[in-house]
């Protein structure tokens, strides 16, 4: 099992208490089978649940277990690439109607959070999203014509507009309205739940070795204990490129990145609004801000994709966006108390992998790279349900796995 993280998370010393799931023991035949269980493949077999399909999750190791608990929980429509960029490359219609369909998910999720009966720690939230450096400012100005224009809820805060709200300035600044937070793991298991409630089959310790099409279309599913599962559909929900796949999606990329949790801050009140915080900089560091108090910030994305094993190099990453934290908020002064680093995922297009394999009908993938996982998650939940049922979806040619873009890039 490849490992996706190092160091000491945060999120797993939030919820000490959550329903676990037996391994799979016998034959199951289900309508949609769908392997992975984290942020991905919960959102879709929620969906899935609410629709009455019949469908099953298959998660090798326990639920929530991989990259759902190493981010910091940032729920943004805005992506990676600036609107204005996925204008130059897709043409504007179908840029504007990708960002519409991140600004629907985040509203979406709002709507998930208030059906779990448990506090999920979901809050909307404003994004400030500044520029780096005064050379930035023209590209950020033509990022808030386009987002503006189109009918998004943005405003641009000038030098002193920033100044009178944070205790620091930078040369201009996109305020977006209508992003959020969430605690991702709280948030994964509450779905996996009520799922199961509404019957999701789950099953935790249940790991898929082979797949094989079967002659009157169905796939055939068989586990590392020999057991098999048959369905209609299968839907990878694995995070990156399965080893079905691998070769295929030939302009992805992997590399790491890092975070940090600190304690509880005494002072938090020059932090206007609880804002979301991220840059033009490319690498970007982004920050924001727990329910306790604390402040979560993450960033320094660097080549290799294996997680930095060494504490020693962990820590001098966590002092480097601990200062950065203190460079925008001298009075918060609290020390990080929790540093960790993780794989990330990069299409060469910026966009995520979601549809069906080209290839082999009944197969589909929600592969989430980029930093806006959750949001694509809960597109791909809805995405994927049309594409089962014969439906089409108003993103789904934009995000489908042999479009254009991937092959121009």
């Amino acid at each position: 099992m490849k490992k996706l993280y190092s160091g000491r998370l945060y999120w797993p010393e939030t919820l000490s208490q959550y329903r676990s799931y037996p391994p799979l023991e016998s034959d199951l035949t289900v309508h949609v089978a769908i392997v992975g269980g984290g942020m991905s493949g919960l959102l879709c077999g929620y969906e899935l649940a609410k629709l009455d399909i019949r469908a099953v999750i298959l998660e090798r190791g326990d639920i929530a277990g991989g990259s759902t608990s190493a981010n910091i929980g940032l729920v943004q429509f805005a992506n990676d690439i600036m609107l204005c960029d996925l204008i130059g490359q897709i043409g504007k219609p179908a840029a504007v109607r990708f960002y519409h369909a991140c600004g629907q998910a985040v509203r979406d999720l709002e709507g998930i959070a208030a059906e779990l009966d448990k506090n999920v720690e979901f809050a909307i939230r404003s994004s400030l999203y500044f520029a780096s450096r005064k050379q930035d400012v023209p590209k950020l100005r033509r990022e808030y014509e386009a987002l503006q224009s189109n009918g998004f809820h943005v405003e641009y805060w000038e030098p002193g507009d920033i100044n009178a709200r944070f205790p620091f300035r930078k040369p201009g600044a996109i305020v977006m309205h209508g992003d959020a937070e969430v605690n991702p793991l709280r948030f994964v298991h509450a779905v996996a739940e009520a799922a199961s409630d509404q019957g999701l089959i789950i099953h935790e310790g249940t790991e898929i070795t082979a797949h094989v099409a079967l002659p009157d279309g169905r796939h055939r599913l068989r586990t590392s204990t020999g057991v098999t599962i048959e369905a209609e559909h299968v839907v990878y929900a694995v995070g990156y490129e399965p080893v079905k796949l691998k070769g295929k999606l030939n302009k992805a990329e992997l590399n790491r990145s890092f975070a940090i949790v600190t304690e509880p801050q005494p002072n938090l009140e020059s932090w206007y609004g609880r804002y979301l915080i991220w840059e033009t900089d490319r690498p970007y560091t982004y920050m924001r801000t727990s329910p306790d108090g604390r402040i979560m910030a993450g960033g320094l994305d660097e080549d290799p994709q294996e997680p930095l094993e060494s504490e020693t190099l962990r820590s001098k990453r966590a002092n480097m966006l601990l200062d950065q934290i203190k460079n925008l908020f001298p009075g918060c002064t609290a020390p990080v108390s929790h540093e960790w680093s993780a794989t990330l995922g990069q299409s060469q297009d910026n966009l995520p992998f979601i549809g069906e394999d080209p290839a082999w009908p009944g197969v589909y993938y929600c592969l989430g790279y980029g930093g806006n996982g959750t949001v694509y998650s809960t597109i791909a939940s809805k995405l994927l349900a049309n594409l089962i049922r014969g439906m089409d979806h108003p993103i789904a040619d934009i995000v489908r796995l042999d479009r254009p873009t991937l092959q121009e890039a």
